[in-house]
């Protein structure tokens, strides 16, 4: 028993230690060059394409967000692509190559072609396997607007501290109502954020949808899933978000 399970770590290290992101640039559909990286997972022993995570960060930040992410989704049987959106910024000391080529800052809403972007990306990786979207902050609320406009192109949601934090009353609100396909929020330990969560995630008529509410720790956005960020709560965040995604892995 121990051999077996020193060998299934092994095994976790080795995957998750291999995996080195490759940086490719995207177009959206204005024309905007949507720089990424993406960590490829291997093809699985039946020589399907492994499921994709299309990843988006928050405010202020980049790709890098997931840069300490990434390999353990790819460990857990995930390809990742993690774009820079053109409404961010230096955050984790990376610049934001989308936005810095751009000659304005960008609005939230105005980010919405970079997700479509990285969705085609996504569908052409997977080759018919899930696609999820993780949003964090404000990606996290438009994660919801972008499953409402193309209904059966995501397999689920997985939002960090999403909000209404987009122009406009209940506008991500009105999204959620829409999007019947499995959903997971994640909030930092804060009341005001957990009720956010709670208001989006009682709009979403989906039968599988999950509400993580940190017990031990929790820090704004897609962070809570670094240790560098969540010392305390990491590991809690991390239990709650495999074991959700467990199911599209195996499919």
């Amino acid at each position: 028993m121990r051999v077996a399970l020193l060998c299934l770590v092994l095994s976790f290290l080795g995957v998750a230690g291999s995996a080195r992101a490759e940086a490719i640039k995207l177009k959206a559909a204005d024309g905007v060059a949507v720089y990424a990286e993406v960590w490829h997972a291997p093809d699985r022993p039946d020589g399907k394409k492994p499921p994709v995570i299309i990843a988006f960060h928050q405010a202020g930040s980049n790709h890098a967000e997931y840069a300490p992410i990434a390999p353990r989704l790819v460990a857990a049987g995930f390809t990742v692509l993690a774009i820079d959106q053109r409404a961010g910024g230096e955050m984790f000391g990376t610049p934001n190559r989308t936005a810095a080529a751009l000659a304005r800052p960008a609005q939230y809403r105005e980010v919405m072609p970079d997700l479509e972007a990285a969705l085609l990306w996504g569908h052409q990786a997977a080759m018919g396997a899930p696609v999820i979207a993780m949003g964090s902050s404000y990606s996290a609320s438009l994660i919801f607007l972008l499953a409402a406009r193309h209904p059966g192109a995501l397999a689920a949601l997985v939002a960090f501290s999403p909000g209404e934090y987009l122009d406009g009353p209940d506008v991500v609100r009105r999204a959620a109502a829409n999007v019947q396909i499995p959903v997971l929020i994640d909030s930092a330990k804060d009341p005001e954020e957990i009720a956010a969560g709670k208001a989006i995630f009682n709009a979403v008529p989906a039968d599988h949808k999950v509400q993580i509410v940190p017990k031990t720790g929790g820090v704004h956005g897609a962070s809570t899933l670094r240790a560098d960020r969540n010392a305390a709560g990491a590991d809690e965040n991390w239990h709650g978000l495999l074991a959700f995604l467990a199911s599209f892995a195996a499919s």
